[in-house]
């Protein structure tokens, strides 16, 4: 039986995003198992069946000692395990992995879900993971990217050779799971506004608050609430702080649930979705959204813009731009509900067409046998 290890910074996130995936290779055959740091979704996959190894690292650390103990991690357990490929998920494992399995001889498969930091901002730690990519991308057998913006950034700054690269719809949407029950646009209802995201300063969280701030000022004929789903993120230099926050439910601006394992049922209650993020690889929030027949409320920029056809099931906003975000929302407002309930119809259409996880699926088995039986 062949080996297909999943090598991830998160727990969380291969449970989150990649479960499906982990099925399906099991189903076709394949010894499947998951490596990442320890969290609450560890005991998760377990419980689904699938082999969990801890990977001992840390997230946050730019230390060059640290960094460089964090290689032999993933060498040691590579040698030990001896998978037959691997696909790794954002980026310490992407390059960490990918230079331990060079060494090892084990192809691999890179999946770059979005640039992040790395790429928003100029600095020593940015330009030196760029260098990073560089060269350890030079031992790839394939990355996939989540648009298209993405894989041409990557190949015109020569951080990956074009033949190895491919695009996947983001993680791929569970259509069946994220599907409305009961979404009805009744006359003269409240319109609630939900933003789904890490309360850090790249998603836009600045901009919706300074969009609400001006929304407040107008007088409309229904109530118009505005809600937030997303946990604070203090490791990051671009979280959100508790004192802001706590203003912000303080002064009547918004709602704030928190972290929510199951988002569903919040989606399910709102009129729109709402994400003014800087870039994205292929946000899985819109997604999930937009399969449930909800419309949406975005940025121009790559990872958003993909899921929204403008003025046909959301409204697209310029990035870093509050006053240009209210327009959208004052626009969104004065939608009659059945017009906002056919928004959601055609976005939920457009997920069914484009964004399936059975798609993602595909591409991965497809890739994974191609490069076995090469190797």
């Amino acid at each position: 039986m062949k080996t297909v290890m999943i090598v991830v910074n998160t727990s969380w996130n291969i449970y989150n995003f990649r479960l499906n995936l982990m099925r399906a290779m099991r189903h076709n055959g394949f010894r499947v198992i998951a490596l990442a740091p320890k969290d609450d979704y560890s005991i998760k996959l377990q419980e689904e069946g699938f082999e969990w190894i801890e990977l001992p690292f840390d997230n946050a650390s730019t230390n060059p000692i640290k960094e460089s103990i964090q290689i032999g991690y993933f060498y040691n357990i590579y040698k030990k395990i001896k998978p037959n490929i691997l696909l790794h998920y954002t980026i310490k494992p992407n390059i960490y992995g990918t230079l331990a399995a060079k060494i090892l001889h084990i192809p691999v498969i890179n999946n770059v879900s979005g640039l992040g930091t790395v790429f928003l901002h100029n600095t020593i730690s940015s330009r030196v993971a760029k260098q990073l990519y560089k060269f350890s991308f030079r031992y790839v057998n394939k990355v996939f990217f989540q648009n298209d913006d993405d894989l041409s950034l990557f190949v015109r700054n020569g951080l990956v050779a074009s033949k190895y690269t491919d695009r996947i719809p983001g993680s791929g949407i569970d259509i069946d799971s994220f599907k409305s029950s009961n979404n009805i646009f009744m006359e003269n209802q409240e319109i609630i506004f939900l933003f789904v995201a890490r309360l850090i300063r790249e998603k836009g969280i600045e901009e919706y608050i300074e969009a609400i701030k001006m929304i407040k000022d107008i007088t409309f004929d229904k109530p118009v609430k505005f809600q937030i789903i997303g946990d604070l993120y203090p490791s990051n230099p671009s979280s959100i702080q508790d004192k802001e926050l706590n203003g912000w439910i303080e002064d009547g601006l918004v709602e704030y649930f928190g972290y929510q394992e199951d988002v569903k049922s919040f989606i399910e209650k709102s009129s729109c979705v709402v994400l003014p993020s800087y870039r994205e690889g292929l946000s899985k929030s819109l997604l999930e959204a937009a399969s449930m027949e909800k419309p949406i409320i975005t940025t121009n920029v790559s990872g958003c813009r993909d899921v929204v056809d403008d003025g046909v099931n959301g409204y697209l906003c310029e990035v870093k731009d509050s006053y240009s975000l209210k327009n959208q929302l004052v626009k969104m407002i004065e939608l009659t509900p059945s017009q906002r309930e056919n928004m959601g119809k055609r976005g939920r259409k457009k997920v069914i067409n484009e964004f399936s996880d059975e798609r993602v699926i595909e591409k991965y088995l497809n890739s994974i046998h191609t490069i076995l039986s090469d190797n």
